[in-house]
């Protein structure tokens, strides 16, 4: 049996001719651009809506840098901020809309806490 040798093939110019295709298709090909989703805002509202918020009946909460906890601007702790604002909230210290006052509220109903809850 005689062994036949098959012929090499030259090789080295195929990285250059892969290359050159790869260049060739980054530059001819075009990128979609996403645009986004089209919104439109609604227009600004000339008056504010007139809306009735007693001082006392914000609890304003605050964290500084420090993760220091104040409400009222008193510090306290993390633990104690549920049951501040429990407090609070089920003050029921003023009447609803009809004058009545609030039948379901367990709180001390004090006038320097929160109104009716409603």
């Amino acid at each position: 049996m005689s062994r036949k040798e098959s012929p090499e093939i030259n090789a080295g110019s195929m990285a250059d001719i892969a290359f050159l295709l790869l260049i060739f298709f980054l530059v001819t090909t075009t990128m979609n651009i996403d645009v986004g989703i089209a919104s439109k805002l609604p227009q600004k509202q000339e008056e504010p809506s007139k809306i009735d918020i007693h001082k006392r009946n914000i609890l304003e909460v605050n964290i500084n840098k420090n993760n220091d906890l104040f409400v009222d601007g008193k510090r306290i702790e993390v633990k104690a901020l549920k049951q501040i604002a429990i407090n609070f909230i089920d003050n029921g210290g003023g009447v609803d809309v009809n004058q009545n006052p609030c039948d379901w509220c367990e709180g001390k109903r004090e006038k320097t806490s929160s109104d009716h809850p409603t």
